[in-house]
């Protein structure tokens, strides 16, 4: 997936100078897979989930803290990271095939420039997950050089990034060969069709989203058509191309893609964001759900699934109309996704079909009806530790746990016989402030959590400052924390 590092992607395709600065800028955090692999850590480690991929060994998750896997349909989780051998930092792309999984990271990077986006290598497993083996990020300086997509071909492993554009290896990353989607030389400071985004593999066929267009080849990439705002029609909407995806149902294949505009750089106003789909293998594009921005896009037989910032989306009539899932939430209420933004979406043969988002992955057999919603949290009340704690602490109204114009903190605690849970926020004076639940019936040896949106009992919002509360677990105890709000 793309999104996680889709602003400074932005930028740099805005600002192509940017990619001189890297020969002034020397990398200061260093990096290296350990030699002798610990085992996988058995829970979820991380509640952003950017990328989704099902194959024979499970559905694999891309996450802000490596990668997962559930092959129990979330009973239970796997998770890898740096210490299991794939790259440092959050997934950026991920491709699975039967037993052959691909992954790529990035990271932060410290120079002399500040902070900076930085490409972590590429892994890949043979057997499930069982071993991983690293592959340096290709090109010659990762900063600002990140692994945006990969596609498998055969033999041949595909991949997209911004500084080191579209490439292939044929030897399992040993090598690389640049290839740009048409006959110039490689030049991505001022081809905008050399910025690479997304690539898929349609029955042979590639396609490659860039930020100068829809690219297509049916010859393995010796030849391309280029497929652009400018240069037809019907046009796609946006030539800055993001995802890609093929739906194959009956006698019917389309091609759906997400794009966004680079008004900024190539001056044409009429560019717009939207979803766009052919069904002649580019020739022609029809364009839907205008305005949105969009992350992810996946198909099962005659369903479409978009994911954006809006949430998610639902199509059963080949776009012609949508339908917004309403907020995920669990079928007791006692977990809820608390962000507006979806990022992937995979629908599953067997009909079940999960989502990933900035607050969890949630999975649903019924189109939505009812959910199972799965999120990474420390236990509260284990080896010493308190019975409760807030989180994120600071908390901040408007930035975190976004969701239908509010944000959102979350008390976790656990419970060790049943009760009632009732919480209670108190100002720095102890002057009661609201009361964010009341008599909640939870039963024992559970972890649980109440939410809280930084409003008072009046529903206004409160100052930034430091905040009290007090959780009473009936028959247990009372359990006090310590809240600050940052505005």
């Amino acid at each position: 997936m793309k999104n996680l590092f889709s602003i400074v992607l932005f930028l740099y395709m805005v600002y192509p100078g940017v990619i001189a600065l890297q020969a002034q800028t020397r990398i200061l955090n260093s990096f290296r897979v350990d030699a002798q692999p610990a085992e996988p850590v058995l829970r979820l480690t991380s509640s952003t989930v950017t990328d989704l991929a099902a194959a024979s060994s499970g559905l694999w998750l891309g996450t802000g803290r490596g990668l997962s896997r559930t092959a129990d349909n979330g009973l239970s989780f796997q998770s890898f990271s740096r210490e299991q051998g794939i790259g440092q930092g959050g997934v950026s792309a991920l491709a699975v095939s039967d037993e052959i999984i691909w992954v790529a990271t990035g990271f932060d990077s410290s120079t002399a420039l500040g902070p900076q986006q930085t490409g972590g290598g590429l892994a890949y497993s043979t057997d499930s997950g069982q071993s991983w083996e690293w592959v340096p990020q290709p090109g010659e300086i990762p900063i600002l050089n990140i692994t945006f997509d990969i596609a498998l071909r055969g033999e041949e492993v595909w991949i997209t990034s911004f500084a080191g554009g579209l490439r292939k290896s044929t030897d399992l990353g040993v090598t690389w060969q640049i290839i740009p989607p048409d006959t110039l030389i490689f030049d991505p400071p001022t081809n905008r069709n050399h910025r690479a985004f997304s690539v898929i593999n349609a029955d042979g066929t590639l396609w490659v989203g860039t930020a100068g267009g829809i690219n297509r080849s049916v010859d393995g990439g010796e030849t391309w058509t280029n497929f652009n705002h400018q240069n037809q029609p019907e046009p796609i909407s946006g030539n800055f191309v993001i995802a890609i995806a093929q739906q194959k149902y009956q006698d019917r294949e389309i091609i759906w893609s997400a794009g966004r505009t680079t008004t900024i750089e190539s001056g044409d106003s009429t560019e717009f964001q939207s979803v766009f789909y052919t069904e002649d293998q580019g020739f022609s594009w029809k364009t839907t759900l205008e305005g949105e921005t969009i992350w992810n896009i996946a198909s099962n037989q005659d369903l479409v699934y978009v994911a954006s910032d809006n949430g998610l989306w639902i199509s059963n009539d080949f776009g012609a109309t949508w339908l917004l899932f309403p907020a995920i939430e669990n079928a007791t209420g006692t977990q809820r996704v608390l962000s507006d933004n979806v990022f992937s979406v995979a629908p599953l043969s067997d009909g079940r079909l999960w989502v990933g988002s900035g607050d969890g992955v949630a999975s649903t057999v019924n189109r939505g009806q009812t959910w199972e919603v799965f999120q990474a949290f420390s236990p509260a009340g284990v080896e010493g530790e308190s019975r409760t704690y807030a989180y994120p602490n600071p908390f901040s109204p408007n930035v975190h746990n976004r969701l239908g114009g509010d944000g959102h903190v979350r008390f976790q605690y656990n419970t060790i016989t049943a009760t009632t849970a009732t919480l209670k926020i108190y100002d720095f004076a102890m002057e009661h402030v609201v009361t964010v639940s009341e008599g909640v019936a939870r039963p024992a040896n559970g972890d649980f959590y109440e939410t809280w949106n930084g409003r008072d009992a009046d529903g206004r919002d409160v100052a930034n400052g430091v905040y009290f509360y007090r959780l009473d677990l009936d028959g247990d105890g009372s359990f006090w924390g310590k809240l600050i709000v940052l505005k």
